[in-house]
C-alpha cells in the first residue's frame, strides 16, 4: 500500500468517526428548554400593556395641557394685544379733554374727540370713575392727601388729576387722584 491510500483510507476513518459521534449526539435525549408558563407570559405582557397605557395617558395629557395653555395664551394676546397702543393713545385722549375744557366745548374738537372715544370703547377701551368713590390702591394712585371737611369724605377721592382706564376690563392706566384724610 502506498501512502496516498494508507492516506485515503485513515481520513474515511476519521470521517466515519465523527459522522458516528454526531449520530449518537443526536439520539441523546436534549434537555428541554425551559419555556415560561403562560400565565407568566399573561402576566408580563398585561404588566407591558400597563406600562404603555400610563405612558399613553401621560403623553396625552401633557398634550391636552399645551394646546389649551397655548388656546389661552392666543385669546389673552388677541383681547389684551393693543395693551401697548392704548398706553399710547391715552395722552392724545387727554389732550382733547383739555383742548375742550379750554375751547369752551368747540364743536369739531368735540366731533373728533366723540369719534375717537367711541373707537376706543369699541376695542375694549373703558374710562374709570374714580370722583367721589372710596380709594382703593389696586384702581388709584394717590398723588396726595388733603385733610377731610367731614367724617363721611375721609378716606374718598376728592379730586381725579388723571383719568384711568380698563381695557378688557384689565387695569391699564391707573387714576392720579387727591385723597380725603
Amino acid at each position: 500500500m502506498n501512502k496516498k491510500e494508507q492516506y485515503k483510507e485513515e481520513t474515511e476513518e476519521t470521517v466515519d468517526q465523527q459522522n458516528t459521534e454526531e449520530q449518537v449526539e443526536e439520539q441523546k435525549p436534549q434537555e428541554p428548554a425551559v419555556e415560561p408558563s403562560d400565565t407568566d407570559k399573561l402576566q408580563e405582557m398585561g404588566e407591558k400593556l400597563a406600562a404603555l397605557n400610563d405612558k399613553y395617558v401621560r403623553l396625552y395629557s401633557e398634550y391636552e395641557n399645551y394646546r389649551k395653555r397655548t388656546n389661552a395664551e392666543k385669546a389673552d394676546l388677541l383681547i389684551n394685544g393693543s395693551r401697548e397702543m392704548m398706553k399710547a393713545i391715552l395722552p392724545v385722549v387727554d389732550d382733547f379733554e383739555r383742548a375742550l375744557a379750554a375751547t369752551g366745548e368747540d364743536e369739531g374738537v368735540k366731533l373728533i374727540y366723540n369719534k375717537l372715544v367711541k373707537i376706543l370703547e369699541q376695542k375694549g377701551l373703558k374710562a374709570m370713575e374714580a370722583m367721589g368713590q372710596k380709594f382703593d390702591e389696586s384702581m388709584h394712585e394717590a398723588i396726595t392727601q388733603i385733610p377731610a371737611q367731614s367724617p363721611e369724605q375721609k378716606g374718598m377721592v376728592i379730586d381725579v388729576v388723571q383719568k384711568g382706564y380698563y381695557l378688557n376690563d384689565k387695569v391699564i392706566r391707573y387714576a392720579k387722584v387727591v385723597v380725603a384724610c
